[in-house]
């Protein structure tokens, strides 16, 4: 998506946005108009297309040439630190929304490992319909429109993605061991009622990272895009301002 002039510049620093796990473009739709006119923006796919964090993180550096600004909510996040490992004179800067720099835990790989069994056995709207609430703020999960939005895009990536890209976090690296020498700037947008990456993930890195900026959206979950676009959107702005 053009960002005009801007973008004309060699050294300004394109921005990419790397969707959560079963997302898509959609879960940006109201952050795109207010990003692009501020820096060349675009929506990486590279999730959909490989099988690990690692190659996702190698395509999107492939994909995207010259300098960049990773902004990935949860999984997307995942890619976006590995891609700061792989190429770190490559990233001019991070925005990392609601995402989780440890290895799998046990407890949740089991879970993952269980609803994988589900969804090969075709039950992949049993497992996200009665699940999906949880991804939401009590006060979103009320919003049936809201919700029911979600629900389709996750839907939507079918149930060879929701394997792949599930087996792809369970299997995802330790980012901690390297995000001490990270020397772009980093930004951290996390809801406070965030209940699959919770707080202490957000605190984790911010602990780690030696330029980091931590925005909490208040009465948030993990779905921030889409649940306080407003507020995401004022973050990113503001942040990015820095490449204007």
């Amino acid at each position: 998506m053009p960002g005009g002039a801007l973008a004309q510049n060699p050294a300004m620093p394109n921005l990419v946005l790397l969707p959560g796990l079963a997302c898509d473009e959609r879960i940006w739709e109201a952050q795109l108009p207010a990003l692009a006119p501020l820096l060349e923006t675009r929506v990486s796919d590279a999730h959909m297309r490989h099988d690990t964090i690692e190659a996702m993180a190698a395509a999107v550096l492939r994909e995207n040439p010259g300098p960049l600004v990773l902004c990935g909510a949860s999984m997307g996040g995942m890619v976006a630190m590995e891609a700061a490992r792989q190429a770190p004179e490559r990233i001019a800067g991070l925005a990392l929304l609601g995402t989780n720099a440890r290895p799998e835990a046990p407890d949740m790989y089991e879970l993952r490992e269980s609803a994988i069994e589900l969804f090969e056995r075709g039950e992949l709207r049993d497992v996200i319909e009665p699940n999906v609430v949880f991804a939401f703020h009590p006060a979103q999960a009320a919003d049936e429109a809201l919700v029911q939005r979600y629900v389709e895009i996750v839907l939507d990536a079918g149930t060879q993605q929701l394997i792949t890209q599930n087996r792809a976090v369970m299997r995802r690296p330790d980012a901690r061991t390297h995000l001490p020498s990270l020397r772009a700037p980093v930004l951290l947008v996390c809801g406070d009622t965030d209940r699959l990456t919770p707080p202490d993930c957000t605190r984790e890195i911010a602990a780690l990272v030696p330029h980091a900026e931590v925005v909490w959206v208040p009465q948030c979950g993990h779905m921030l895009t889409m649940e306080k676009p407003a507020s995401v959107n004022a973050a990113l702005l503001g942040w990015l301002a820095q490449w204007s």
